[in-house]
């Protein structure tokens, strides 16, 4: 059998990516870090055809933001590239040249699945360690990115390999459960306008970032239009030329950009969170509490839950709370049970706004089914 050079242990699953992309919030910032350059771009034309200036440190900075956005495309490629996933009997190591991370398979708590939306087999796997809340709250998790089948190498790190089908995201979440793994209650999110309310200080913060977004690229926008008339009218600037053409669009993307920014937060901060609740599924089985959003799945065994918390909500409705054990922690911080009501842009282990909150807090706190050893 093949040992692990770090720990000596017994190599059982070893891959590299199988898909190597950008995500989509490095994406996002390429296209600003592309727009940018164009502008400063625009403007050093301007510098060097009207003003007859030094154009050279605008050039230069526009050639840094195009770098700077192709840097963020490649770089995580050319890491990716050379990235090499391990499971050994009791670790689970990524490998990207010199650097090695690790966390133990027992400390694990749960697991989310980001299904590739191109690649329907293919995807990422996030493992999150519950940690301590309070003064020593902190974020422990391990991200292997692009591999091939995720919920089965899940069932690879959880030792289930040999009851977990095999399957994609074009399968159902309850036609991928474990063989003997039955669904005991199951349930929605209630749908109400209040799911659009901001909650919690990351969404108030970026709704602040956009509102001053918003000023900020209103006054450029009054500014940019009072320019162009006094070009035109006092500088004697044909509408027609092509410096006049190159200056207002150099103002319209820069007023575009703002704007956009400004419109994608909101949209973070508001629109995304109620849009996904609408497609959110929980799920407890006799083994396991699984949370489906679209292309993002939460796994989770019952035999690491520890408490459970139900929170009065409203109009009838609970949120519950899912307080994890671990070794030499307990309570995951970012879980809302003591307090972090925050939403996220990630599934957490937290049922929100159910009606049975009784009822499946009565499941979660009965003794579940055993797992088999794989």
């Amino acid at each position: 059998m093949l040992r692990d050079s770090l720990f000596g242990e017994r190599i059982v699953w070893a891959s590299r990516p199988a898909v190597i992309r950008a995500t989509a919030f490095q994406r996002s910032l390429a296209v600003v870090a592309f727009v940018a350059s164009f502008i400063t771009l625009c403007f050093s034309l301007l510098v060097a055809i009207l003003l007859h200036g030094e154009f050279l440190p605008l050039l230069f900075f526009a050639f840094w933001c195009a770098t700077l956005g192709l840097g963020i495309l490649q770089g995580p490629r050319l890491i990716l590239a050379q990235a090499r996933y391990v499971v050994t009997d009791q670790h689970v190591i990524a490998i990207y040249g010199p650097i090695r991370r690790t966390i133990e398979r027992r400390a694990i708590s749960f697991a989310r699945i980001y299904w590739d939306e191109s690649h329907p087999d293919a995807g990422d796997v996030e493992l999150v360690r519950a940690v301590p809340t309070g003064a020593l709250k902190r974020r422990l998790m391990l991200r292997l990115s692009g591999v091939r089948a995720p919920d089965r190498v899940w069932a690879i790190v959880r030792g289930a390999e040999r009851l977990a089908p095999r399957g994609g995201a074009d399968r159902p979440l309850t036609q991928r459960l474990d063989v003997g793994e039955h669904v005991v209650w199951s349930a929605q999110p209630r749908q109400a306008l209040k799911r659009f309310v901001p909650s919690g200080q990351r969404e108030w913060t970026l709704l602040a970032i956009a509102l001053a977004l918003f000023i900020g690229g209103g006054r450029v926008a009054l500014g940019g239009i009072h320019a162009l008339r006094r070009v035109h009218e006092d500088g004697g600037m044909p509408l027609r030329s092509l410096p006049f053409a190159i200056l207002a669009f150099g103002v319209a993307s820069t007023i575009l950009l703002l704007f956009g920014i400004a419109c994608y937060l909101v949209y973070d901060a508001i629109i995304r969170s109620g849009y996904l609740s609408a497609h959110t599924r929980y799920l407890v089985t006799n083994k396991r509490v699984l949370i489906q959003r679209r292309g993002e799945e939460l796994h989770l065994d019952r035999q690491k839950i520890y408490d459970v918390i139900e929170s009065p909500k409203g109009d009838g409705l609970h949120d519950v709370f899912l307080v994890l054990d671990g070794p030499r922690a307990r309570a995951v911080a970012a879980s809302g049970a003591f307090g972090e009501l925050a939403r996220g842009p990630h599934l957490r282990p937290v049922f929100e706004a159910v009606e049975d909150a009784e009822g499946v807090s009565r499941i979660l706190r009965a003794r579940p089914e055993m797992p088999h050893a794989a």
